[in-house]
């Protein structure tokens, strides 16, 4: 399991942009991890699954709401990844009004989640391989905080949490 002083994993996840923007166009663009986040800032969340009962209710919106906050704290980006595709992420990101606060991340095979070692199997459930719900604090590629729940939990991941972590960062 990826650790605090760990560079994140090379992996490369996906981003629906719904507006086409310099340098960025519609649909599907990759993200590097490592090079996106390298020289930055980032507040990381990842969850189970996008439009899940919790994600939706408590963890994104948290994100959303301390968007400004983050900011003042020197928070330069902050991520929501999730094993999804970027048309679902694009779409959940939408509906949550993330645009311009949270990047939407999608890890549509779960190999950053597996990378990271923070993979949840829900099989039995009918959702198959997912990441774990965590956060992250993440400074040059580098994790300076990481938050892991337990199975099912919603404890230590949420914005709150991580916001105190890149204040006292």
């Amino acid at each position: 399991m990826i650790q605090v002083g760990d560079t994140l994993p090379q992996s490369q996840l996906m981003e629906f942009v719904d507006i086409e923007t310099e340098g960025c166009s519609l649909g599907p663009n990759p993200v590097d991890a490592v090079a996106a986040s390298a020289g930055k800032l980032i507040a990381v969340f990842a969850l189970p699954g996008a439009f899940t009962p919790t994600c939706s209710a408590k963890h994104v919106p948290g994100y959303v709401q301390h968007y400004e906050a983050f900011k003042s704290a020197g928070v330069d980006e902050i991520w929501c990844i999730s094993v999804n595709d970027a048309f679902v992420m694009g779409a959940w990101g939408r509906e949550q009004q993330t645009a311009g606060k949270v990047r939407m991340l999608a890890d549509g095979s779960a190999v950053f989640a597996q990378a990271t070692g923070l993979t949840l199997d829900l099989t039995s459930r009918g959702m198959g391989l997912r990441s774990n719900r965590y956060s992250m604090l993440v400074r040059d590629s580098k994790v300076v905080a990481l938050n892991v729940e337990g199975p099912g939990k919603f404890e230590v991941s949420d914005a709150e949490t991580l916001l105190a972590q890149a204040r006292a960062a």
